[in-house]
This record gives C-alpha cells, structure tokens and sequence, in this order.
C-alpha cells in the first residue's frame, strides 16, 4: 500500500521528474499560463506555490532556496521574473497563487489536458501593430 507517499511518479525517473518539474515552473514563470496534462499540472501547482511562498520573504536565504530549485542561468533570469514581477501581486494573499483549469482530452492519447495559471495576475497584453502604424514608421526613418 502507498501509505503517505506523496506525489505522482508520471512514468519518469526521479532525476526526469524534477528536470519536468523545473522547466514546466519556469515556463509557467515566462508565460503565466501553460496548457498541460491535468496530472504534470496537479504536480507543479505544490511546487510552483512553494517558490511563491519563498519569494515572499524578501531576505537573501530565500532567493537562495529559489535559485537552488531552478538552477541554472534560465533560472536566475526566472528568478528575477518571479520576485520582481509576479510576487507583489500577492502580499497580502495566502497560498492559493495558482489555478487549474480543466479542458477537453488530447484527441490522440485521450489525456486529460489542462490550463495552469497564476491567479489574479496583472499580465500586460502586447497589442498587435497595425500596418500603418508600420509604414508610418518607416517613412519617418527615411526622411
């Protein structure tokens, strides 16, 4: 019997699940949403909110405890991303970050697909440019 053993093994090894974990959090740190399998999405919610959680306090062991969970270049830069822009959305709020959105299944393995994303967050839309707006540009390089 599986008597508290927590988390799901997703058909991987333990180093391939943590690498999985890793870049889905950096990912949805980029994006602020990402459309995956409801199971990776139930894994990362846990992990993702940690990394909120730490990035609250704002003291250098925190940023330390971040860094050390996505490690790497990308993951500094993620990092920054995470501290800077998304955690001030939620000082005064209390775990709860994140949100799963169920969809339809994938129509060649039938899984169960989802949206995971971050809850109540002011995400800045870039508006499309229109082509005048182009030519207009360019004109007023050339004069």
């Amino acid at each position: 019997m599986r008597h508290l053993v927590k988390g799901r093994k997703l058909n991987r090894t333990a180093s391939h699940r943590i690498a999985l974990k890793r870049n889905l959090a950096m990912a949805l740190i980029e994006h602020k949403t990402i459309k995956t399998t409801l199971p990776k999405a139930k894994e990362l919610q846990g992990f993702i909110e940690r990394l909120v959680t730490y990035a609250k306090k704002e003291d250098l062991s925190r940023h330390r405890l971040i860094t050390q969970k996505l490690p790497g270049k990308l993951g500094k830069k993620m990092t920054n991303i995470l501290i800077h822009d998304i955690v001030p959305n939620y000082s005064n709020r209390n775990g709860g970050y994140t949100r799963i959105i169920k969809l339809d299944n994938r129509k060649n393995d039938n899984a169960q697909m989802s949206i995971i994303e971050f809850v109540d967050l002011k995400v800045e839309i870039a508006t499309p440019i229109d082509k005048e707006t182009v030519k207009e540009t360019k004109s007023n390089k050339d004069n």
